[in-house]
């Protein structure tokens, strides 16, 4: 993957087909640590032991239509590579967190991309799912939280294009505001 927003989208739809109600995603940039922070957690089935030590093996996948699984080693790979780290932690019956950490100034860090065609990916291609999105570069925070859309949108339904529009709009306002590279 060429950017870490498409990583992003990867396991945040492994998250839906784990059932989750609720995925969290938070993005930090702190520019004066030279780190850049990604943490996506969820609310899903969660993953037994077995399943947990074989989800860093390429080859190995829970997915019927493809036979390996590289998202979760590649990332991991990515991270590492800038001097990061990377932290897969999940618990069976209560979800599962993905952590990474980049050198944010690191020559070989992948950019993070188009995370508004991310997050509207999710929203519109999984609209019984709720999305919390938190970034957070230098001294600026931006949100949305799908939770709240629905409270101000009544009965119109989230994946709705106008809906969508507001929402694209909202994302890259937020993301403009608080200076980040990200899309």
């Amino acid at each position: 993957m060429v950017e870490l927003a498409l990583h992003i989208l990867d396991i945040a739809e492994n998250a839906v087909r784990a059932n989750a109600k609720t995925v969290f995603i938070d993005v930090t940039e702190d520019r004066k640590d030279d780190r850049l922070s990604i943490e996506i957690r969820d609310d899903g089935t969660g993953m037994d032991g077995r399943t947990l030590q074989k989800a860093m093996d390429p080859f190995f996948t829970s997915k019927k239509v493809r036979r390996v699984g590289l998202g979760l080693p590649m990332l991991a790979e990515a991270a590492q590579r800038t001097g990061g780290s990377f932290v897969l932690e999940s618990q069976e019956g209560a979800g599962t967190r993905v952590t990474a950490t980049f050198s944010l100034r690191h020559i070989d860090r992948q950019p993070l991309g188009d995370l508004t065609g991310v997050l509207l990916t999710l929203i519109a291609g999984n609209p019984g799912v709720d999305f919390v999105y938190r970034h957070v570069c230098g001294e600026g925070t931006f949100s949305l939280d799908t939770r709240d859309v629905r409270g101000e949108i009544d009965d119109i339904p989230i994946d709705h294009p106008e809906v969508l529009k507001f929402i694209r709009q909202h994302i890259m306002e937020g993301l403009h505001h608080i200076e980040t590279e990200a899309k």
